[in-house]
Order: structure tokens, then C-alpha cells, then sequence
């Protein structure tokens, strides 16, 4: 898709989004209303400027479902944070929710090179953590066979790798790490594994050389939270590994000056945020998510893919 086509097609859909949020939601319409703003005042993509921000603060003040847009009837799933530093954030699913997250995902998988019916080890937790449940809805939309370990015991994720030829591996960066020790240990390796894809933490070039190296496989870094929908929700780098990929058929990206909260340009490092273009139940309107990152290129990658490229997160504004 061109890049006129794109922003055409963001455009429709915030228009969409801003009339679904209003009319569903107390929380989204009384924003709306103290911007003065109207779906109808949308006229380019820049106007989003306009609306307020939302942060974290926001869910853990309407927790749990105070930001709901739909029926409580219409709910299929939820998952959640943590709540280490407070209350936890929730996300509600709808069954169109839940199909757009499997989406985003089962992209994540073929841009990573999993074929269908390819082998693939689920080791993040299958609980209110979104990890575990995000690759599985996406291994399902790609046609891929599962093995849903979830988290723990090396030594048998090890053995189920070699015993069902695992191809490509899920898991958070550090469990990367922990792989290659037993391994060591072990004096054993994985033969039938050839893709790692891996999230939730910082993953610098040399964390990637070191689990690349230590696993022999190609590693990728994939970008998605609770706020947006779950893990892959937002994108993952392609083969080139020259900056992450973002959905934005689904999400519009802005970074922004963590201090002032107005735009800088590409290329510059501030907080990036995230409007959600397609989710139901509980969309998110200039979520700030206090991630450090830059735009790298606006241009068509040498993959082919025409969606923006943002550069690995280095960091976070609180920490």
C-alpha cells in the first residue's frame, strides 16, 4: 500500500475510531468534548493533535473497565499488567479484538520467515500476561503447529524442541539467555531451530549477537503492550533488521518531546505514542507509552513493506 493510500485509510478510521470511543464511552466522550473536538473536525491526520493525551494513569484510574466502549456482553478475553506500581491495566477483548490481535501477530510470524505449518514453542506464560496468549492467536491466524509450553522447566522446553523439531521460538529476550546456559550445560544444541522472536525487554545489538550466536538462529524484536492490544500488536523488525515495522493500517504513530508533548521531527529520539485505529472495546486515543524511539524512514523498506520504520526502544522516560 502507497503512502497516500495509507494515510487515506488512517485517516477513515480514526474518523471511525473518534465516533466509536465517543458514543461508547463516558471516559472517551467527555475528553472529546473538553477538546472541543468532533469527529466531523477531522480533516487530516495532524489534527489529532488536538485531543488530549492518555498515560497509564488512565487505566489504573478507571480500573478495571472504566474505559470500556462496547457492551460488557461483547468481552471474549482479558489480560493485564502487573499493578507493580499500582493498580493493574486491564484490556478488554472483543471477538474483533481479538481477531485484529491475531492479525498483527500472524504478520509478525511471516515477516519473520514462519511458514505455515511450521513448528513453533509458545514460552511465555499463559495466564493474565498477554505474552503466551498474543503468539498463540497469531500461530493460529498463520496455520502454524503450536507448542504451548508457556514458561519454566529448560530442560524440557529443550527436549519438546528437538522431539517436535521446533523451528522458531517465542519468548521474552532474557529467556534467550537462560536457553544458551542449560544448553551449555547440557553440552547440547537444537538443530531444527532457525527463528527466535522475542520481546517484553530492552534488546541491544549485542543481546541479539549473543542469543543469535548462542542459539543459531536469526533473532527478531518484537513491539506491542497491554495499552495496544498485546504482544506483535505494534510491529517487529523485518530481515533486513533495520528498525521496527509498525501496523499502521492499525495504529498511528507520534513521538513526542517527553518534557512538552509536542512533536519532533524523525530522526529525533522522544516518547512514542500510540493511537489505536482498529480496537473495540477498549481503544486508546495518544497513549503516551513512555518508550524512548525515533522514526528512522518513512520510506518503502527493501522488503517491500511500506510502513514506517521506528528504531529499537532504548529506553524509557521514568527510568
Amino acid at each position: 500500500m502507497s503512502r497516500d493510500e495509507l494515510a487515506a485509510l488512517q485517516l477513515t478510521r480514526l474518523r471511525e475510531l473518534l465516533k466509536h470511543a465517543g458514543e461508547g464511552s463516558p471516559f472517551h466522550r467527555e475528553r472529546l468534548a473538553k477538546a472541543g473536538v468532533k469527529p466531523a473536525d477531522i480533516d487530516t491526520l495532524e489534527d489529532l493533535r488536538q485531543l488530549p493525551f492518555m498515560s497509564k494513569d488512565d487505566f489504573r484510574l478507571q480500573y478495571p473497565l472504566g474505559m470500556l466502549c462496547v457492551g460488557r456482553r461483547q468481552l471474549r478475553e482479558m489480560h493485564m499488567s502487573s499493578g507493580s506500581t499500582g493498580s493493574p491495566v486491564v484490556m478488554a477483548y472483543t471477538h474483533a479484538d481479538l481477531d485484529q490481535w491475531a492479525e498483527c501477530m500472524a504478520r509478525c510470524y511471516r515477516m519473520a520467515g514462519v511458514l505455515e505449518e511450521d513448528s513453533v514453542q509458545i514460552t511465555p506464560s499463559f495466564g493474565l500476561f498477554n505474552g503466551g496468549f498474543g503468539f498463540y492467536h497469531g500461530a493460529r491466524k498463520a496455520g502454524l503447529f503450536i507448542i504451548p509450553t508457556g514458561a519454566g522447566n529448560t530442560p524440557r522446553q529443550i527436549k519438546l524442541m528437538n522431539d517436535f523439531q521446533v523451528r522458531a521460538l517465542m519468548g521474552v529476550v532474557s529467556y534467550g539467555v537462560r536457553l544458551i546456559e542449560v544448553l551449555q550445560e547440557q553440552k547440547s544444541a537444537i538443530p531444527s531451530l532457525k527463528i527466535g522472536m522475542f520481546g517484553a525487554e530492552t534488546f541491544s545489538d549485542s543481546m541479539r549477537e549473543r542469543i543469535e550466536n548462542g542459539l543459531g538462529i536469526e533473532a527478531f524484536d518484537i513491539y506491542g503492550m497491554t495499552e495496544t492490544g498485546g504482544v506483535g500488536t505494534t510491529g517487529m523488525d523485518c530481515p533486513l533488521h533495520n528498525g521496527i515495522h509498525v501496523w499502521e493500517d492499525q495504529y498511528v504513530v507520534e513521538v513526542v518531546d517527553p518534557r512538552t508533548g509536542q512533536p519532533v521531527p524523525d530522526g529525533e529520539t522522544g516518547e512514542i505514542t500510540f493511537t489505536s485505529l482498529t480496537r473495540q472495546a477498549i481503544p486508546v486515543i495518544r497513549f503516551r507509552t513512555g518508550d524512548l524511539t525515533r522514526v528512522l524512514t518513512r520510506k518503502a523498506c527493501q522488503c517491500g513493506r511500506t510502513h514506517l520504520r521506528i528504531d529499537r526502544v532504548t529506553g524509557r522516560v521514568d527510568d
